[in-house]
Order: C-alpha cells, then structure tokens, then sequence
C-alpha cells in the first residue's frame, strides 16, 4: 500500500498491486486494474518510486522508512 495525496490535500493509501498505468497529462493520473483513473498531487516518478519502496519492503521483508 502507498500513501498519495488528493489535489484537495486529503490523504488516501492505495494498493500498489492493482496500478495499471501512471501518466501525467500534465496532471499524475493513475488507471488502476478496475478502469478508475485517480488524480493525485504526486508526480508520475514519485508514485514509481512509491511503488518500487513498496514492492522492495514486501519481498525483502525490511521495513524503510
């Protein structure tokens, strides 16, 4: 799971695992595996790296913070 940030300042997590696609248009517009598109305030490299620091702390099994 990955905290991103609503263009309305809310704070939301979001389950890497189901992102499809992340573009930035010039908005970041992320299509997840369901069709829904999210907007968020992170940049396109941001949410990869989100994404990446994720996926290392699942399969490594450490936790960075």
């Amino acid at each position: 799971m990955i905290e991103l940030t609503r263009f309305n300042e809310t704070k939301f997590t979001l389950n890497a695992e189901i992102i499809e696609m992340v573009e930035e248009t010039p908005d970041t517009v992320i299509t997840l595996t369901t069709g829904k598109k999210i907007i968020v305030k992170e940049s396109r490299q941001e949410v990869a790296n989100l994404v990446k620091l994720y996926k290392y702390e699942v399969y490594s099994g450490k936790i960075l913070e």
